[in-house]
C-alpha cells in the first residue's frame, strides 16, 4: 500500500464519523451520506497520487461529498419533484454552519448518537446503527462486540436503516426533557466504542487509541450535559481502564497481561481523575453496572503489585454486578477473578458450564486455556488455545496465544 492510500485510509478510520455526521445533518438520510462519502474517498485514491495531498484532507472530502450530494438531489428533483430538494440544496451550497453552542448538546457527533437512538429503533439496532455510521466501527468489529456474525449485523443494520426511511424518523436531537429515554443506548455506544479500542479487531496494533479518544471525549461531553451518576461510572470505567494502556504491550509490541504489568507505566493522572470522581458518585445512591465495573477497576489501581490485589472484594462486586447484569461475560470474569484468588479449580469448572453460553466468545476459549495451563490441564489448554487463536484477529493476541501454547 503506497504512502497516499495508507494515509487516506487513516483517514477513513479516524474522520468518517465526523464528516459523516456532517452530511447527516444536510440529508437527513444515512445511506445518501454514507454513499456521497464513499465517492468522496474514491475520488481522493484517485487524485491525491497525482496531484499531492490537500492541506485540509477532511474540507477536501466534505466539499466533493456535498458536490456528489448536490448532483444527485439536482437528479432526484428532475424524477420526483420532491418539496424539499431545493432547500436541501440551499443548505449544502451554504457555509453557515450552526455552532456547537447554538445547541444544548455541545457536540456534532454527540447530537447524532442521540438521534440515532431513537426508541423507535431496537436497542441492539440503535447501538449497532451508531457505531457502524457515527464512529467508524465496520461490521465486523460491531459483530464482534454482540457475539453474532458478519452476515447478521450486516442484515440488522440494513434492516435500521431501512425502518428509518421508511418510517420518516426525523433527524432531529430530542429535547432536554426527552434525552434519558435514550440515555441507556448511547451510553452503551460510548462503552463499545472503548472495549473496541482497548483490543482492536483487526491489525497488528493491540489497540486504537483514536477510538479510546473519542469514547473519553464523548463521555466528558455527556457529563457536562447530564452530571448523573451512571455517566460518571462509565467515565470512571474508561478512564481507568485506559490508564493502563501504555503497559500493556512493549517495543517489541509483545502483549503483557495484567498481572505482569509494569504499573509505574499506568497513567497516575487518569487513576486520581476516575477515582476522585467515583468515590464521590456511589456516595449518592446505589451504584449502576458502570460504577460497579469501574470500583473494580480502581481495586486493581490502587493495588501495588499482582498479589496484593483485593480479589475478595472484587469477587464480591462481581456478584452485585451479576445481579444488575446476569451476563455470562460477567460470570466469565467473575470466575477469572476466583481463580486469581486460589480456587483454581472451582473456576475451571464454573468456566466450563460457561462453554455453550460463549461459544463464539473467544476471550472464553483464552481464559479457559490460561486457566488449565496452571492446573496442568494440558490436553484442555491446548483445545481452548487453538481455538482462541483461530478466533483472534489482532496480530499481538494471536501471537502472544501461539506463544502460551508453544510453552506447553
Amino acid at each position: 500500500m503506497s504512502g497516499n492510500e495508507q494515509y487516506i485510509t487513516k483517514i477513513v478510520r479516524t474522520e468518517s464519523g465526523k464528516l459523516l455526521s456532517i452530511l447527516l445533518n444536510h440529508t437527513r438520510d444515512i445511506q445518501l451520506a454514507e454513499d456521497a462519502l464513499q465517492d468522496a474517498f474514491i475520488q481522493a485514491m484517485a487524485t491525491w497520487p497525482e496531484q499531492g495531498q490537500p492541506n485540509n484532507p477532511q474540507g477536501w472530502l466534505l466539499t466533493v461529498a456535498r458536490r456528489h450530494l448536490i448532483d444527485r438531489f439536482r437528479r432526484d428533483s428532475r424524477h420526483n419533484h420532491e418539496k424539499n430538494i431545493l432547500s436541501i440544496i440551499d443548505c449544502l451550497h451554504s457555509s453557515d454552519e450552526t455552532t456547537e453552542a447554538d445547541h444544548p448538546i455541545p457536540d456534532e457527533r454527540l447530537k447524532l448518537i442521540f438521534t440515532c437512538c431513537h426508541p423507535s429503533l431496537s436497542e441492539q439496532a440503535q447501538t449497532a446503527l451508531t457505531l457502524k455510521t457515527l464512529c467508524g466501527l465496520s461490521a465486523r468489529e460491531i459483530a464482534r462486540a454482540y457475539l453474532v456474525s458478519e452476515v447478521t449485523m450486516n442484515q440488522r443494520l440494513t434492516r435500521a436503516k431501512q425502518k428509518i426511511k421508511k418510517a420518516g424518523i426525523a433527524y432531529k436531537v430530542p429535547e432536554t426533557d426527552n434525552l434519558e429515554e435514550r440515555l441507556p443506548s448511547v451510553l452503551s455506544v460510548i462503552y463499545l466504542i472503548f472495549n473496541e479500542s482497548y483490543t482492536a479487531f483487526e491489525g497488528k496494533t493491540l489497540t486504537r487509541q483514536d477510538l479510546a479518544n473519542e469514547a473519553i471525549r464523548l463521555a466528558k461531553v455527556l457529563y457536562r450535559l447530564l452530571p448523573r451518576p451512571d455517566i460518571a461510572g462509565l467515565l470512571c470505567l474508561v478512564l481507568l481502564h485506559n490508564s493502563r494502556r501504555a503497559a500493556r504491550s512493549n517495543q517489541a509490541l509483545t502483549f503483557i497481561t495484567l498481572e505482569k504489568q509494569d504499573r509505574s507505566l499506568w497513567d497516575q493522572t487518569e487513576i486520581e481523575e476516575a477515582r476522585t470522581l467515583l468515590l464521590r458518585v456511589m456516595s449518592e445512591g446505589k451504584p449502576d453496572q458502570y460504577q460497579i465495573q469501574a470500583a473494580i477497576s480502581a481495586l486493581h489501581a490502587q493495588a501495588q503489585d499482582w498479589v496484593t490485589t483485593d480479589w475478595t472484594q472484587i469477587i464480591l462486586l462481581y456478584d452485585e454486578l451479576y445481579k444488575l447484569n446476569p451476563s455470562p461475560v460477567v460470570k466469565l470474569n467473575q470466575s477469572v477473578a476466583l481463580a486469581n484468588s486460589g480456587n483454581k479449580e472451582l473456576a475451571l469448572v464454573q468456566i466450563n458450564k460457561l462453554e455453550e453460553a460463549l461459544k463464539d466468545y473467544q476471550p472464553f476459549y483464552a481464559a479457559r486455556a490460561d486457566l488449565a495451563r496452571q492446573l496442568s490441564k494440558i490436553d484442555l489448554a491446548i483445545q481452548s488455545y487453538q481455538k482462541a487463536i483461530s478466533m483472534s484477529k489482532n496480530a499481538i493476541e494471536r501471537d502472544y496465544l501461539m506463544a502460551q501454547k508453544s510453552s506447553l
